[in-house]
């Protein structure tokens, strides 16, 4: 194997690691099939990776980038290729993984519920799965809190009546996993106003469509039943410039 070879291979090794698909904790706990890429790097010759790991990895991400931007079209056509994919492998504890990633996205913008295509998959999924769907629904048990994605641990903690961490929230380097933290806080009675300014600030910088909308929708009511009348009038207006899409 020659010295670039070895090198393009290391380096779309990285690029997978540092990839959108990282975004998702119950994602990232099986895309370890694809970082085995790197491990050629240290011989001739190899298996390829299975073609439905890489086409239900695109596919999924693609139908998560499509939820963000509110476009339900586009997510339903791409998260059913994601499930027909992961089916191929006739292992519901990897589509129970694909159904997490979906309602955490909802999650995010404020969809809450339970995970309704997770359920009949629920035995078949590990205990971390099975944690981290009762954490989406902000019911997640004390003793199962050591089973999430470390990210969300420290956020979790806590009772109903205590005030959010917002310091462990805004640590949260992923945007899309703060977003979800952030969405699990408000569902559980804990957004504060500096959580839904934290929440409103991520899904802006990465202009996030759906989710900016909704936590704006949050902040708009607060303001109109607090009485701040110039912020109730500033939040319209930039709910409106995201609805038009910038149309005159």
């Amino acid at each position: 194997m020659t010295a670039s070879l070895v090198a393009g291979i290391r380096r779309m090794a990285g690029r997978l690691r540092r990839g959108r698909a990282g975004r998702d904790p119950g994602w990232r706990r099986w895309r370890g099939a694809a970082l085995a890429l790197s491990s050629l790097a240290g011989c001739a010759s190899g298996p390829p990776p299975p073609d439905w790991q890489g086409h239900a990895k695109a596919a999924l991400e693609r139908s998560v980038e499509a939820s963000l931007a509110g476009n339900g079209r586009v997510e339903a056509v791409e998260l059913a290729r994601a499930r027909a994919e992961v089916a191929r492998t006739g292992r519901p504890d990897l589509l129970a993984r694909v159904e997490l990633s979906h309602c955490a996205a909802e999650v995010a913008s404020l969809v809450f519920g339970p995970c309704t295509a997770f359920e009949p998959l629920r035995t078949d999924a590990a205990a971390a799965e099975r944690a981290y769907a009762d954490y989406l629904r902000a019911r997640v048990a004390p003793t199962d809190i050591a089973l999430l994605p470390e990210a969300h641990r420290v956020v979790a903690a806590g009772g109903p009546n205590d005030p959010p961490n917002v310091a462990a929230l805004t640590g949260i380097a992923d945007p899309l996993a703060r977003l979800v933290a952030a969405g699990v806080l408000f569902e559980a009675g804990r957004g504060d106003p500096q959580l839904i300014a934290t929440a409103v600030d991520t899904a802006s910088q990465q202009g996030w469509r759906r989710p900016l909308l909704a936590w704006l929708g949050v902040e708009l009511r607060r303001a109109e039943q607090s009485g701040a009348v110039d912020a109730a009038q500033r939040l319209r207006r930039r709910i409106d410039l995201v609805e038009r899409g910038g149309a005159a």
